[in-house]
């Protein structure tokens, strides 16, 4: 079974597992029906989605009607920088799922110093999320971020205001890297001392796409495919103590990653990973 933990200070338990729900964003209906089948299935409580994930969020509405509002905790995400364009896609992210709130809303992507600091201004995304969460149309607030300085970002966004969850990403190929280990590490240290709740992206990345990104899989990587090595992958992020895996956004091998964390086991060792690496000819996402 996949196992549970505190999400931060929110007082959620969450499966460590997290659906992301990009995986919903440019499939059908019958493909969006049994992919939640497999939330059910496993036990996901806790779904996160975007509103620049395609159809993501109207994929979810009926279904979460069906199956129950307070039966899961819903994140979604604004990419907007200032006040009223963040303000706006809130409120149409709660139009579109259906609901009168969210559980989370997210500081979508906000690395880059010039949309930092707009977002992070009076005028700024942060107003709007502050705002939805005093009015009653979101719970928490939360940050996310890609790239070499997203770990870095997120603890200055930590010393700005007291966000309640971060997204970065985290596999080995990635931490392979010592000035990112490094920032990664000392997030982490932070969030662990605030209660800060940490979901992690990227688990499977096999490496950047050699050529044009093909239409499938629908990840912005080159994913690892065989059940082995998503074992390999989803056991390195779920023995390190205190984050979340979320998902990654390809409907197909949605079923793996679930397989793989249900079943879990011990930490691979250095040589096992050592292995795949090598085996794969796996590289960083970002370099």
């Amino acid at each position: 079974m996949i196992s549970s933990a505190p999400f931060g200070s929110t007082g959620h338990q969450s499966r460590r597992t997290i659906f992301g729900a990009a995986a919903l964003g440019k499939v059908t209906e019958p493909e969006a029906d049994r992919a939640l089948e497999l939330v059910l299935r496993y036990g996901l409580n806790h779904l996160d989605t975007a509103a620049s994930y395609g159809d993501s969020e109207l994929q979810i509405a009926p279904w979460l009607k069906r199956e129950g509002r307070d039966r899961f905790f819903l994140a979604t995400k604004t990419g907007k920088r200032t006040y009223a364009e963040a303000r706006d896609e809130i409120r149409l992210s709660l139009r579109r799922l259906w609901v009168d709130y969210v559980d989370l809303i997210q500081l979508h992507n906000l690395v880059d110093q010039k949309e930092w600091d707009v977002a992070m201004g009076k005028d700024g995304a942060l107003r709007a999320a502050v705002e939805a969460r005093d009015a009653g149309l979101a719970r928490f607030i939360g940050v996310t971020g890609h790239g070499l300085e997203v770990a870095r970002r997120h603890r200055e966004s930590l010393e700005r205001f007291p966000f309640d969850s971060v997204l970065f990403p985290y596999n080995a190929t990635q931490l392979a890297g010592n000035a990112y280990a490094h920032d990664a590490e000392t997030l982490l240290k932070l969030c662990a001392e605030r209660g800060v709740a940490v979901q992690t992206i990227k688990a499977i990345t096999l490496r950047p796409w050699p050529n044009e990104r093909p239409a499938r899989p629908t990840t912005w990587y080159e994913p690892l495919t065989e059940q082995r090595d998503i074992d390999l992958a989803v056991r390195f992020v779920l023995n390190r103590p205190g984050i979340f895996l979320n998902t990654a956004s390809d409907i197909d091998l949605l079923a793996k990653i679930l397989d793989a964390a249900d079943r879990g086991g011990p930490a691979p060792t250095a040589e096992e990973m050592e292995d795949l690496v090598r085996r794969r000819e796996m590289a960083p996402l970002f370099a």
